[in-house]
């Protein structure tokens, strides 16, 4: 069994790092946009992030500045991302308008889905995918799989 004491409890046990080309334009774009808190920062001489944190909701999200000649590289560079990062919020329509109008694009539109929840999809100025989603309707495990064998037929 490992020691988990070690772990601090603003963490999770699975934590988002995030490469972002930017990075210092992007802590300033999640704070307007996600309402995310900074909690550190340390810029190098060179004025790039080599580590930054910030908190969204009860979740602490680390990032840094891509450094290619470390193959650390962001999705503007690699041309995109297949990774999206899933964030509950209270409000999801009025989330969607304030992050839309500090830059994000819309890239799956808001809808009410079988499992309960109210979900669309943004991308972020800096190349990153964000579901984001409020839950509208506590749905059962046997329930979600009749309603999405139901929409399956159609």
């Amino acid at each position: 069994m490992s020691d988990n004491s070690i772990v601090q409890s603003d963490y999770h046990t699975a934590t988002p790092f995030l490469i972002i080309k930017e990075a210092s334009k992007a802590l300033e774009f999640y704070k307007t946009a996600f309402d995310a808190v900074e909690l550190m920062r340390m810029t190098m001489p060179n004025g790039k992030i080599g580590y930054a944190e910030i908190k969204i909701g009860n979740s602490v999200i680390m990032l840094t500045d891509e450094f290619p000649e470390m193959g650390a590289l962001s999705p503007k560079s690699l041309g995109g991302t297949p990774i999206k990062i899933h964030l509950y919020v209270k409000d999801v329509d009025k989330f969607a308008e304030r992050a839309i109008t500090a830059g994000a694009k819309l890239v799956r539109p808001l809808e009410d889905q079988f499992f309960g929840d109210r979900l669309g999809c943004i991308e972020d100025p800096f190349g990153h995918l964000w579901s984001i989603a409020t839950k509208k309707e506590k749905v059962t495990r046997e329930e979600m799989i009749k309603r999405f064998n139901a929409l399956m037929k159609q």
